[in-house]
C-alpha cells in the first residue's frame, strides 16, 4: 500500500509518501507545495489552484493508493482558520478527484502515534520520522508532519476501517471536542 500524507497549509502544504507492507514502512518521497512564489498574497483563488494542482500531481506521480490528511482545528484567529480550511478543502478535493480513499486524523492522534504523546514538538516529530523511516537526515517540519500522518494511517488505518464496518460511526458536532473528529 502506498500512502500519501498531507499537512495542509495555505502558504506551505507538506506531503509525504511511504510504502507500507504490513508493519514494514519505507520512505518514497516528501516535500512541500508552496503558494507564495509568483502569486500575490491576496489572490486566494490562484493559491488554492496551486495547492489543488500540486496535490494532484504528487498523487499521480507517485501512484498512491490512499491518503491521510490532518484535521484543522479552530485557532484564536477565525480568519486564519477559514483560510486554512479552504486550503484543506483544496487538498481534499484534489485527492478525491484522483479517486483516492481519504482518512482524516488530528495532529494529536498523529503525535501520539509517532512520538508517543500528543503534545510533542515539531523537532520531536522530525526526529521520530527520521528514525522510523531510516532517513539519512531530518525532513522539513511540514514534510515530517505529512510523513507522520502517513505512518499513522499505515498503523491505524486498517483498525479504524475494521471498526467502521462493525459499528455505526457518528460525527460529533460539539465545537469543543478535544479528541478530534470521529466517524
Amino acid at each position: 500500500m502506498r500512502i500519501l500524507g498531507i499537512d495542509p497549509g495555505l502558504q506551505t502544504t507538506g506531503f509525504g509518501v511511504i510504502d507500507a507492507d504490513g508493519p514494514r514502512l519505507s520512505y518514497v518521497a516528501s516535500g512541500t507545495i508552496r503558494t507564495t512564489s509568483g502569486v500575490a498574497q491576496g489572490d486566494l483563488p490562484a493559491r488554492l489552484k496551486i495547492l489543488f494542482d500540486g496535490v494532484r500531481e504528487v498523487a499521480t506521480t507517485y501512484q498512491v493508493t490512499c491518503a491521510a490528511v490532518e484535521i484543522v482545528f479552530v485557532n484564536v484567529n477565525p480568519q486564519s482558520t477559514l483560510l486554512l480550511g479552504q486550503a484543506r478543502g483544496a487538498a481534499l478535493t484534489a485527492l478525491v478527484s484522483c479517486d483516492l480513499p481519504v482518512a482524516e486524523y488530528t495532529a494529536l492522534q498523529m503525535k501520539k502515534a509517532v512520538v508517543g504523546h500528543g503534545h510533542a514538538k515539531k523537532e520531536q516529530i522530525q526526529m521520530m520520522v527520521q528514525r522510523l523511516l531510516q532517513l539519512p537526515g531530518e525532513p522539513g517540519k511540514d514534510a515530517a508532519d505529512a510523513l507522520g500522518l502517513a505512518i499513522m494511517h499505515a498503523h491505524a488505518g486498517a483498525s479504524f476501517a475494521a471498526m467502521g464496518k462493525h459499528t455505526t460511526l457518528q460525527r460529533r458536532q460539539h465545537a469543543q471536542f478535544r479528541g478530534g473528529r470521529t466517524y
